[in-house]
């Protein structure tokens, strides 16, 4: 190791895996590798969908004992889901996958408190069902909530295991719907009038943010030589993966794309018109005082869903062989809205694909690779359609378009985006969660200097990417989203 290097651990958590990276980090040096990856495999038991969290923390443990010397930890984790702690800090039970239809029972309860239109002017959130605002509502019905003292979300319930400390880091917090999205501060008046009680909700923590330090017990556990700070990063993936995005300048949209698609621009306030509600975007809040000004799209879920669905019937499911036989099919053969809600549970996809066609007049897929072209064909539709509209509601223009995350591997949807939103894309890197997370860490420790500018400097000067031109014709991809929304978003 060099004078003036660390070497960190991002603990970064999907909804399929879980995985610790290592990172090296000095002045002009970045370099990351894997060291432990383990399955995130959620389980149905008494008709409820759980995340197995202990699983988690034991992979996360593993790795950390596989990383070897450490100068620092930070977690990043998908949003909105909880782990309820009593009084004694013990977990209640498994916190319930955001795919758990138990959530949306609560919309109309939230509803009849404060309207969609008010939460939007509070947490600045496009309305999604399992939200954790409805997941406390729904919670709030059961016979073991009165014995809750913590609400903490999967990185802040990781982070209380490893260190003890309480906390709610504010990038993921404010995916909950209880956070004011102006303030950055816990929307105490929407959380009393949903008669939620306050000792749910912990002290705020920023990225940068001193968590505290592996306790005694994990040193023991994982074989490491403290003492070892846990760093507040952008705790929610995508909040790390912006930071990973190696941008040059402001004009620029970003596709976070793994199972979902988290589609945006990067802005310095909300945006809370009527207008952005109605479009469904969401305004997140990001590392720096940034707004994640996004909006969801189903993303990679499909394919993957589909994939599990040819295994599980003994059919051909090996992603390089159906994506170049996907090439070869004609584009726009059949295309579907990705954010259709039936494709939101685990299911056989390709088969409520088949009846979204059915419906819309569409021949549907005839094969594997036809439901291939379909999945991606369909989702660079949205990736389109949704930077299209982030440009109209902020009125910030956008000259590339950054994919990062797993669907950076993914050459035919990053060429297909390219084309459909006539930009230039610019794929990886992959890892931008792990990396956005470990940037974080390096600058609280003093190693790194500067702001988001600064950081993705660095993240060019040292990372891999692909740049895809558009090509083909435009009236191809305006002709999809007349079938798709009956209109041409403009």
């Amino acid at each position: 190791m060099t004078a003036g290097e660390l070497t960190l651990a991002a603990v970064d958590l999907g909804a399929s895996s879980g995985r610790v990276m290592v990172a090296r980090v000095a002045p002009g040096q970045l370099d990351l590798r894997e060291v432990h990856r383990f399955p995130n495999r959620p389980v149905r038991a008494a008709g409820t969908l759980h995340w197995d969290v202990l699983g988690l923390y034991a992979g996360v443990l593993d790795g950390l004992r596989a990383a070897g010397r450490l100068d620092g930890v930070g977690i990043d984790s998908w949003a909105v889901d909880i782990g309820l702690l009593d009084a004694d800090g013990e977990l209640l039970g498994n916190p319930v996958h955001y795919r758990d239809a138990r959530h949306a029972t609560a919309v109309p309860t939230v509803h009849a408190v404060a309207g969609p239109g008010e939460l939007y002017r509070v947490n600045g959130l496009q309305h999604l069902p399992f939200n954790t605002v409805f997941q406390l509502a729904a919670m709030r019905r059961r016979a073991g909530f009165g014995r809750a003292r913590h609400a903490l979300l999967v990185p802040d319930l990781l982070a209380y295991w490893l260190t003890g400390s309480v906390g709610a880091e504010v990038t993921n917090a404010s995916t909950t719907g209880l956070l004011d999205s102006t303030t950055g501060e816990w929307a105490w008046g929407l959380i009393d009038r949903l008669e939620l009680p306050r000792h749910l909700f912990p002290p705020l923590v920023r990225p940068g943010d001193r968590i505290g330090e592996l306790s005694p017990e994990v040193l023991a556990e994982t074989g490491l030589t403290g003492p070892v700070p846990v760093t507040a990063v952008g705790s929610h993936d995508t909040a790390s993966a912006v930071v990973g995005v190696p941008a040059h300048g402001a004009r620029f949209a970003y596709v976070s794309c793994g199972t979902w698609s988290l589609v945006g621009v990067e802005l310095i306030r909300p945006v809370l018109t009527d207008a952005s509600r109605v479009a469904g975007f969401t305004n997140e809040l990001g590392v720096d005082g940034t707004v994640r000004y996004l909006r969801n799209v189903m993303g990679l879920w499909l394919l993957q869903e589909s994939l599990r669905t040819w295994a599980a019937a003994g059919l051909p499911a090996d992603l390089a062989e159906l994506l170049a036989a996907a090439a070869q099919v004609p584009a726009f053969t059949a295309v579907v809205d990705p954010d259709d809600a039936r494709f939101l549970p685990p299911g056989d996809v390709p088969a409520r694909i088949a009846e979204v066609c059915a419906e819309t007049g569409q021949a549907p897929p005839s094969s594997q690779a036809e439901t291939v072209r379909c999945i991606l064909d369909s989702l660079a539709l949205a990736h389109r359609r949704t930077v299209r509209q982030a440009v109209r509601l902020t009125g910030r223009d956008v000259d590339v378009v950054h994919v990062v995350g797993g669907g950076a591997r993914n050459t035919l949807l990053c060429q297909l985006t390219a084309d459909a939103c006539g930009l230039p894309v610019v794929a990886g890197p992959v890892e931008a969660a792990a990396l956005g997370n470990v940037l974080v860490q390096a600058r609280a420790a003093g190693v790194l200097a500067g702001g988001l500018p600064e950081l993705r400097a660095l993240l060019r000067e040292t990372q891999a990417t692909r740049t895809y031109r558009p090509t083909g014709d435009p009236a191809g991809w305006d002709a999809a989203e007349r079938r798709v929304h009956g209109a041409v978003d403009d």
